[in-house]
């Protein structure tokens, strides 16, 4: 079954109803298009809606898609009260959580008549489980992100700035077959390592720094995620103490890994190791996120989230520790559920590294 196919049946769409996408990752995920503009889902037809720069493209990348063009007096709007219009459609599933007040406005504006209803997620929903196609771009990903940190671990030295740090990281992911960044890569020395999305710096790597890099590739619409603080010298014991927490909560939390495990429980055991180390109130984030389309997805690792893991979720383990004016630990792997346990996409060392 195709993911339109999914898709209508996740939603129950009935005869007298359609589906506007807006959101651009549901929009590549239900159709493989990139660019800009919406799609329409009703029960006899799949419409991808766009301007005149985008249509070839949307010929190319979503064959079996209805690709219509909007023009000066042939609206957006216009083109979806058409398409309703052909197919008797009262009512219209869209992504109240996407649009803007405006934009929300002036659609319902533009379809009078219409009832609304929420997607509620549904595509989200659908993504949650990746297939082995999806898994297989992100292991790509993931492969491409580390051997750019073999890479790049030959190239730092003392004296180098965090910007020109992750300017080399980022143009060796691309480099090595990465089509662009997850994300912006984060690089943060010495006490900046505090900063859990620190913006990298003019500020300069010195001996005896942590240096905490977190980046990923993408790779035919998907990310990889990952995370490596190394020591530029030798470190300070209690640094050292700290990197050696993280590591233990990270690589337990690993292990618990896989189906029918309660996300929140990982994260509270993530909280017991560290907060039993004398960090207590140190990692403020949850502990981890699904990866996919978007660098953020369900479900999550953390406290709030009570769903369990099944097969074919692709998630993150990334605890941390994070004292002002000392500095940060944060080590990260992005994992897969299977079918009875999990599989690490990440084959970076993560004992510490002292170069």
């Amino acid at each position: 079954m195709d993911r339109i196919a999914r898709f209508r049946d996740a939603i129950k769409l009935q005869k007298t109803q359609g589906a506007l996408i807006t959101k651009e990752s549901n929009i590549f995920y239900l159709s493989g298009y990139t660019g800009e503009g919406v799609l329409l889902v009703t029960p006899e037809r799949r419409i991808i809606i766009t301007d005149f720069r985008y249509t070839e493209q949307a010929e190319i990348q979503a064959p079996g898609f209805e690709v219509l063009m909007t023009e000066k007096n042939r609206t957006l709007h216009t083109i979806i009260k058409e398409a309703l219009a052909s197919e008797t459609i009262g009512e219209l599933y869209y992504e109240d959580d996407h649009l803007t007040v405006r934009q929300d406005i002036r659609l319902k504006e533009a379809l009078p008549g219409v009832r609304f209803l929420s997607t509620n997620g549904s595509v989200e929903a659908l993504r949650k489980y990746k297939d082995e196609k999806e898994i297989a771009l992100i292991k790509e990903a993931c492969e491409v992100s580390c051997k750019a940190f073999e890479q790049i671990l030959q190239f730092i030295r003392p004296g180098m700035t965090e910007k020109q740090i992750q300017l080399k990281l980022d143009y060796t992911m691309l480099e090595l077959g990465a089509d662009g960044l997850a994300f912006q890569t984060i690089s943060a020395a010495g006490e900046r390592g505090s900063l859990p999305h620190a913006i990298p710096s003019d500020r300069k790597v010195l001996r005896g720094d942590m240096l905490t890099l977190d980046f990923g590739a993408r790779k035919s619409g998907y990310d990889a995620d990952m995370t490596r603080t190394v020591a530029i010298g030798t470190p300070s014991s209690e640094m050292r103490r700290i990197y050696e927490t993280v590591l233990h909560a990270q690589t337990e939390c690993e292990e618990m890994l896989a189906p029918g495990r309660i996300c929140s429980d990982i994260d509270a055991h993530a909280r017991k190791i560290i907060d039993g180390n004398g960090c207590e109130g140190r990692f403020g984030h949850g502990l981890g996120h699904s990866v996919g389309i978007d660098i953020h997805e369900e479900p999550r690792l953390s406290g709030s989230c009570s769903e369990t893991l099944a097969p074919g979720v692709v998630i993150t383990v990334e605890p941390g520790i994070y004292i002002p004016g000392l500095g940060g630990v944060r080590i990260e792997d992005t994992c897969v559920i299977t079918e009875d346990s999990y599989r690490s996409l990440v084959c970076a060392p993560k004992e510490l590294i002292v170069l």
